[in-house]
């Protein structure tokens, strides 16, 4: 059987007709142009040369957003090439330390050890043989005072209280630079090498003596005066590797307490076990033997200066 029920009936609103326009009759008026869909309303001509400038302006947006991280690395290198000789100038610029001015004639060939002397407020290595200057080394506002030389070394004493070793053979460099406490510019004596090759060297104050290593100034001992007693630089004696250092004191002392003995290791003591110190002289240069090491007394008026330890 066929289903009779109506159906749903749909809400949806026809739209109206669209108003039919009837063109007037008569002549067109003047200016007025027929409308034609798709017509656009500027010439073609100019139509095709706003596209032609948009292609060029977006060929050209391309071309920068393609070229940026080129350009972000060009920069940096840039800024880095012209940077580099702003800082060479400004290291040659700087002042040397401690006013350093070592001078060293570039067309003579290098001695292995020239003769070393004071001259014009300047330490002067110079060649025995023909006198002729080998290098030269001075401070800026100071003066040597004394100069010692060993192999290989030279060791200068400054105005200031600053103690400098410079290579002996072609001045090309200032090892190391110290400073003496309290220096009461006085030269004589303070610079006493403590044994022939020049591996360690004792620097004499009213206070105290210092040991330094020749080869990077690296302090090794110190042995300071004894309570009302002082050093006197100026007078000191060597015994073989010995160096004697007069200890005058205030209130009368046995005379052992006012004359000190000291080498490479230290004090000169009785049974001493000095600690190494990094030296590479060979034991017959060393100023003690080891411990458990005995060597014969040296001879002396009444009795020896450094006996068996």
């Amino acid at each position: 059987m066929t289903d009779l029920r109506p159906g749903p009936v749909s809400r949806r609103r026809t739209p109206p007709p669209r108003p039919f326009r009837v063109r007037p009759a008569g002549p067109r008026p003047a200016g007025l142009r027929p409308f034609r869909r798709g017509t656009p309303g500027l010439p073609a001509a100019r139509l095709r040369a706003l596209r032609l400038l948009a292609r060029r302006r977006l060929a050209r947006l391309a071309a920068a957003l393609g070229a940026r991280p080129a350009r972000r690395l060009l920069l940096p290198v840039l800024a880095a090439l012209l940077a580099v000789p702003l800082l060479t100038a400004a290291h040659r610029a700087r002042p040397a330390p401690y006013g350093d001015r070592l001078v060293a004639p570039a067309s003579l060939p290098a001695a292995a050890d020239p003769a070393v002397r004071i001259r014009d407020a300047r330490v002067q290595a110079y060649d025995t043989a023909t006198g002729r200057t080998r290098w030269t080394y001075a401070r800026t506002g100071h003066r040597p005072l004394a100069v010692r030389a060993v192999p290989g070394h030279v060791f200068a004493l400054w105005s200031d209280g600053l103690v400098t070793d410079t290579v002996r053979g072609d001045g090309r460099a200032v090892r190391w630079h110290r400073a003496i406490p309290a220096f009461d510019g006085r030269p004589a004596g303070v610079l006493q090498p403590l044994d022939p090759a020049g591996e360690m060297l004792a620097v004499l104050s009213p206070q105290h003596v210092a040991a330094y290593r020749a080869v990077d100034g690296d302090l090794r001992w110190v042995l300071p005066a004894r309570r009302g007693c002082h050093f006197v630089p100026s007078r000191t004696a060597r015994r073989g590797p010995v160096l004697l250092v007069a200890q005058p004191c205030a209130e009368p002392a046995p005379w052992t307490e006012q004359l000190v003995p000291v080498d490479a290791l230290g004090r000169v003591t009785p049974g001493r076990a000095p600690l190494g110190n990094g030296r590479t002289a060979r034991p017959r240069d060393r100023g003690t033997p080891g411990p458990g090491v005995r060597r014969p007394a040296v001879a002396g008026p009444g009795k020896g200066l450094a006996g068996a330890r």
